[in-house]
């Protein structure tokens, strides 16, 4: 999320200590703690009451977003195949008499 390796965390935490100073660290120690638990908790009473309101048994592929992927359409559209089409391509011309021009009956 944060793209943060260990050695620059270390760095920001060492810098924390440095501008905040060892009297106010426990302090704001014990309100970060308090942040993460309440995050943490409001989470957990999300998904219960998600559970609580959807059920237990979700068919969540139904809802997955991805399914809505303009590429994924396209692409399931032109595997398809398609469906025959009346003999309108091959278009068949009666035999017209020596001297007259071909008749489509289909074109009439």
């Amino acid at each position: 999320m944060f793209d943060i390796n260990g050695g620059e965390l270390l760095i920001l935490v060492l810098v924390a200590i440095v501008v905040i100073g060892p009297e106010r660290m426990p302090e704001y120690a014990k309100q970060l703690r308090s942040l993460v638990v309440r995050g943490r908790d409001m989470l957990q009473d999300g998904k219960n009451t998600l559970k609580k309101e959807v059920g237990e048994e979700v068919d969540w592929s139904q809802l997955d977003p991805r399914q809505y992927d303009p590429r994924r359409i396209v692409r399931e559209a032109l595997n398809e195949p398609t469906p025959p089409t009346r003999a309108a391509s091959v278009r068949r011309l009666t035999e017209a008499p020596p001297g007259q021009a071909p008749f489509d009956a289909e074109a009439t």
